[in-house]
């Protein structure tokens, strides 16, 4: 599993962007690719995927939080040595912060990079202006969300796609696969999905156990992807 590399606790100060983080990475080659980024992993999400691989970043802390201002700090004085900042999570799009410290980090000369799932679009659009890329978690079917996030938010996702797809934000849109949560047929549903939408491109990333508390999924075989089976027109398919 990744190393994340957990932020000073401190006290709120004056003019803080109110942002719960939950970890901070220094240097990252994978979550922007191509980029050199620092990444933080805002604390919290509402869903419950049961892959999930940092599941101590799902609750939200009632009050215990980590300080932006140090990591700002600290990215000041990596200018010219990182390209970008990538907000991460758990789900940074619940975060009311993520705007000010997006803007922050922007002005400091860093690219805005954004994982996320599009929990609520109505959170995404503002951000859309300072992204230059965004990797989205396509979940499943939207019709089938509930079976892999415990919640009936499919036509939410479905609309921060479509909002992301109109602003014409750079976007790797990604799927995590383990043959008990997602059949042959839902794989085809979401590229058909994805074609109609005008994607070109679909990552479907095997699980991975590490970090994984879902004992079922970890000891399952996971086999191949049956890339064959689900494949359309105009839709180039990478395996990770």
């Amino acid at each position: 599993m990744r190393r994340i590399l957990i932020a000073r606790r401190v006290l709120p100060r004056a003019g803080s962007s109110s942002l719960r983080i939950g970890g901070f990475e220094r240097l990252s080659l994978v979550d922007w690719p191509g980029q050199l980024a620092a990444v933080v992993f805002c604390q919290g999400c509402g869903w419950r995927c049961r892959y999930c691989h940092n599941p101590h970043l799902i609750p939200f802390p009632p009050s215990d939080r980590f300080a932006w201002e140090d990591i700002l700090a600290w990215l000041e004085n990596r200018r010219g040595l990182l390209d970008a900042v990538v907000f991460s999570g758990g789900e940074p799009t619940l975060h009311p912060g993520l705007y000010v410290a997006m803007k922050d980090a922007r002005a400091l000369g860093f690219k805005i990079g954004l994982h996320t799932a599009g929990p609520v679009p109505a959170n995404l659009s503002p951000l859309l202006p300072l992204l230059g890329w965004v990797g989205f978690d396509f979940k499943a079917p939207f019709s089938g969300y509930a079976s892999i996030t415990g919640q009936a938010h499919g036509e939410q996702a479905r609309a921060s796609f479509a909002m992301l797809r109109s602003a014409q934000v750079p976007c790797e849109v990604r799927t995590t696969w383990h043959p008990r949560l997602l059949s042959t047929d839902d794989l085809a549903e979401m590229a058909r999905s994805l074609a109609e939408a005008g994607c070109t491109e679909w990552v479907i990333q095997r699980f991975r156990p590490d970090g994984c508390s879902d004992e079922e999924l970890r000891t399952t075989p996971i086999g191949d992807v049956p890339v064959e089976a689900i494949n359309v027109p105009g839709l180039n398919i990478i395996v990770r």
